[in-house]
């Protein structure tokens, strides 16, 4: 009987602090302000809502110098993202990547591009909810001098009221189990993957 009565014990304690990290997680999660910043590139994981329409409004207002739209579909065109607009700043310092189709490829082969245009400071858009897993692996792929921004974008998929949608709750909990995974995977991680290329 004392055996399962510490097994029980063990597994409310275990719950709690579940608990306790997610509520962390979700203030976190909704904490995270945009700054207004310059930087030299501002890269653009796409596939959200809005976040390309925002990577390009602040591109056009000379926020940054280069804008890497990470993780574009292959079947679309510079042109169907970024529209030549007469009187405004051109697209030359666009560049669309389209071969990553996970957060960990995003940041692997935005590596290649930050690195490839000496970048020392990035803004880094995507979702509000997926920010912080978003910024964990920038930040572990990235060489250690590169100033990482964040800009969170927020959609309509996201309330608030987390405890009270059953789809925000659902949303929030999966990143928070994926972002744990991934801090897990970094403990571990072949050393590789953390570039350290001389700058």
């Amino acid at each position: 009987m004392a055996f399962f009565r510490g097994i029980f014990s063990l597994l409310v304690i275990s719950l709690v602090v579940i608990a306790v990290l997610f509520v962390d997680f979700t203030y976190k999660t909704f904490s995270l302000r945009q700054r207004d910043v310059k930087s030299d590139a501002i890269v653009v994981l796409a596939g959200g809502r809005g976040r390309v329409e925002e990577g390009v409004r602040l591109y056009r207002e000379n926020r940054a110098r280069w804008l890497f739209l990470i993780g574009v579909d292959p079947a679309v065109r510079k042109g169907e993202l970024f529209v030549e607009r007469r009187g405004e700043r051109s697209g030359e310092g666009v560049f669309l990547e389209n071969v990553s189709r996970n957060t960990l490829e995003n940041a692997l082969y935005a590596r290649e591009m930050i690195v490839r245009h000496n970048v020392s400071s990035i803004k880094l858009i995507t979702s509000r909810y997926h920010m912080k897993r978003a910024t964990l692996i920038f930040r572990q792929v990235l060489p250690k001098d590169i100033a990482i921004y964040p800009h969170p974008v927020d959609s309509k998929n996201l309330k608030e009221e987390w405890w009270s949608h059953g789809g925000s709750f659902r949303l929030l909990f999966s990143e928070f189990y994926k972002y744990c995974l991934f801090r897990l995977f970094f403990l571990f991680a072949s050393s590789e993957l953390r570039f350290s290329a001389g700058r």
